[in-house]
């Protein structure tokens, strides 16, 4: 006859299995600690991006051919009527 293993531990091992899970929950708490800053370094990676596309298109709107299709642009846009 064949026993199949208990997946029960005996209630003498409830201190142990008490302790293990505290070792669980600190080891839990010390990994969430370190994402304490995440979203603000998210925030500060997605300000420099704008940053940087914004210099992209200052440096684009300061070319004479853009420069004159936007005049154009609004130009149009003002005599419609």
């Amino acid at each position: 006859m064949h026993h199949e293993p208990s997946l029960d531990p005996p209630a003498r091992d409830v201190p142990a299995r008490r302790a293990r899970a505290r070792v669980v929950v600190v080891a839990i708490a010390r990994r969430l600690a370190g994402d304490r800053g995440a979203a603000t370094a998210e925030y500060a990676v997605a300000t420099m991006a704008a940053v940087g596309f914004a210099g992209l298109l200052v440096v684009i709107l300061r070319g004479d051919e853009v420069r004159g299709i936007l005049t154009d642009l609004v130009r149009n846009a003002l005599t419609v009527g």
